[in-house]
């Protein structure tokens, strides 16, 4: 990404469709993926990819914390580096909410990802 970064000379990556297509839009078909790639893609700053964010603070928080987690998301490596349970763990005690689905389930299952989004929320 730094190298795709460099040559695009504005700190930005733009995923190759082939790795967009097979990573964050797995479930979807060729047509909905092309469509989403051409279509709605914009150029996406590396250096968010690289900052790191300050959550100390957070375990302590009084707030309810849900996980929604797209089971066939492979945007993250599933097993140890995948997103549940690496990600999630560190909500302490949460609400897990799961849906199958890929990375980019607001294209591919639009109603189902609003139903989940309402079930994590529910309280």
């Amino acid at each position: 990404m730094d190298a795709d970064a460099a040559d695009r000379g504005d700190g930005s990556v733009v995923l190759p469709y082939p790795v967009w297509r097979e990573v964050f839009m797995n479930d979807a078909d060729e047509t909905l993926a092309r469509k989403v790639y051409d279509e709605h893609l914009s150029p996406h700053p590396v250096q968010t990819l690289r900052d790191k964010v300050e959550l100390k603070a957070f375990p302590t928080l009084a707030i309810p914390r849900s996980y929604l987690n797209c089971t066939e998301d492979t945007a993250m490596p599933p097993g140890e580096y995948g997103w549940h349970p690496r990600f999630s763990a560190r909500l302490g005690l949460h609400r897990l909410v799961q849906m199958p689905g890929g990375h980019e389930a607001l294209f591919t299952n639009p109603r189902l990802l609003a139903a989940k989004i309402q079930e994590a929320g529910r309280d």
